[in-house]
């Protein structure tokens, strides 16, 4: 049984990593509020912007234009989003988990673009190759930190170095849960059932192909951006649930050694006395 000094210092030790996993628990706590309301307010601004996008696209076919247009074979790219820092529970496992599934039943050449140092660590152990490696774009990321991203896959798109690009982030859906999806972001696929009304009833100046053409960038950008801020709401809010856990995991301990630290000073009290008596007899 171990002594009351290395219990003593256990106990200790466990008070200070409370203090820090409470503390860390807090922060995020702090930062969650701002991104959730950043991710919640970004989602109906991509919905219209796929609604215009299907308006468009209802006056062109997939050959108007190579954004649209539907490739066979080539390479497929996968954007993976995850976070720079651990302790964020079973987030950044699981978005990796599901990113491998998606590399494993895929056929034909594969490459991944990582934004986020735990998928681009998890990638180069896989031996997957790695077409570009982005680190995260901190607790506030902005519209304007995507658009180097945004412009390396289309131009990659339009050069035909892929034939398919999808996105894997983990997606908010509340404090305690996020969940990994995969979403198809190139070729661009039109909603089919929008509340727009159908493009083919507008005059399009200068041409609907031009019109998709400014509309390109905002859209690339902002499908990656609202992945960025999923990212980020994921991030905050498991990060908050695990620290919490890890929090209460650790009081639980401290009443655990708490009560083993009684025992062992009552058993050597009982000792001394034992002994005292039994000398005291002796004498």
């Amino acid at each position: 049984m171990p002594s009351q000094r290395e219990i003593r210092r256990r106990i200790g030790s466990v008070k200070n990593i409370k203090q820090i996993t409470r503390a860390m628990q807090f922060v995020a706590a702090s930062k969650l509020k701002r991104a959730q309301d950043a991710t919640l307010q970004s989602r109906p601004y991509r919905e219209k912007l796929d609604e215009v996008l299907a308006d468009v696209a209802a006056v062109l076919s997939n050959g108007d234009h190579p954004l649209l247009a539907r490739r066979e074979g080539g390479a497929r790219l996968l954007v993976l989003f995850t976070t720079d820092r651990g302790l964020a529970g079973s987030l950044n496992t699981n978005t990796i988990r599901y990113a491998s599934r998606e590399i494993a039943e895929s056929t034909g050449d594969l490459k991944v673009v990582t934004v986020g140092r735990k998928g681009t660590a998890a990638m180069r152990r896989a031996q997957v190759p790695i077409a570009a490696a982005f680190d995260g774009f901190g607790d506030k990321p902005d519209f304007a930190s995507v658009l180097p991203l945004a412009r390396l896959i289309t131009d990659d798109y339009l050069a035909g170095t892929y034939s398919r690009i999808d996105l894997v982030h983990p997606r908010f859906v509340s404090t305690l849960v996020q969940r990994p999806v995969a979403e198809q972001l190139l070729p661009i696929v039109p909603a089919e059932d929008t509340a727009g009304i159908p493009g083919n009833q507008f005059l399009w100046e200068p041409g609907a192909s031009a019109v998709l053409e400014q509309l390109l960038p905002r859209y690339v950008a902002t499908r990656l951006f609202q992945a960025v801020l999923e990212t980020t709401a994921s991030e905050q809010s498991s990060r908050m649930v695990a620290m919490r856990n890890a929090t209460d995991n650790a009081q639980e301990l401290i009443e655990d050694l708490t009560l083993t630290y009684n025992k062992v000073r009552q058993a050597n009290i009982t000792r001394e006395m034992i002994e005292i008596a039994t000398g005291a007899s002796i004498a």
